[in-house]
């Protein structure tokens, strides 16, 4: 990567076990794909949830030339938003929805 990964924590505090998988995951992503120039990514919890446990979301960035794949991973049905709610399952969906999009533009480049 040309410019150093980044990760931001919105509405939580900073974890330093959260942010090495956040890193392992990123260099796996540039394994993936040598030409990625950038990785940034916010983890938020932007509801503090009394019953039901926060629920976290995770926005990834990545810079490839010439354009921005943007990821964003948040649970879209009630039973699934409830079902972990743990930054750390959050966070490796994400990765693993970032992985399956910059497979798909690496194969549509050819």
């Amino acid at each position: 990567m040309d410019v150093p990964f980044e990760i931001r924590f919105h509405n939580l505090d900073a974890s330093a076990p959260l942010e090495a998988l956040a890193r392992e995951r990123a260099a796996k992503l540039d394994r993936l794909y040598e030409r990625l120039t950038s990785c940034r990514v916010a983890i938020e919890a932007p509801h503090r949830q009394h019953r039901k446990g926060n629920i976290f979301e995770v926005h990834i960035e990545l810079g490839v030339p010439g354009d921005t794949l943007a990821i964003s991973h948040e649970p879209h049905r009630v039973r699934e938003k409830y079902a972990s709610p743990d930054a750390y399952d959050s966070l490796r969906e994400a990765f693993d929805a970032a992985e399956r999009q910059l497979l798909a533009f690496k194969d549509k480049l050819g």
